[in-house]
């Protein structure tokens, strides 16, 4: 009985930590790339922190808005995969 007790507490922890990660990719909002602050755009975007978002924003005031998601991997420490798991999330208004 002790190892059923166990699993279940178990399985109990999973549900909760897979319902958080769900919580969380739900209030990921969108991002305007193109107006964001280094802070916006580093609390927006999964894995790009805030010196990464300081380049973002450094690079657009040196070359202008940006017009694709392929122009952001022009930024130092923003890649393609950066770029694919957030594209839902950026804008360019």
């Amino acid at each position: 009985m002790p190892l059923l007790l166990r699993f279940a507490a178990l399985l109990r922890h999973s549900l909760r930590q897979h319902s958080r990660a769900l919580v969380a990719e739900q209030v990921q909002q969108q991002v305007n790339i193109n107006s964001a602050s280094a802070s916006e755009i580093a609390a927006s975007l999964k894995g790009v922190g805030l010196k990464t978002a300081q380049a973002i924003v450094s690079y657009r005031d040196a070359n202008g808005a940006f017009q694709s998601l392929d122009a952001l991997t022009m930024v130092k420490g923003v890649g393609r995969k950066t770029v694919k798991k957030n594209k839902q999330h950026i804008v360019f208004e």
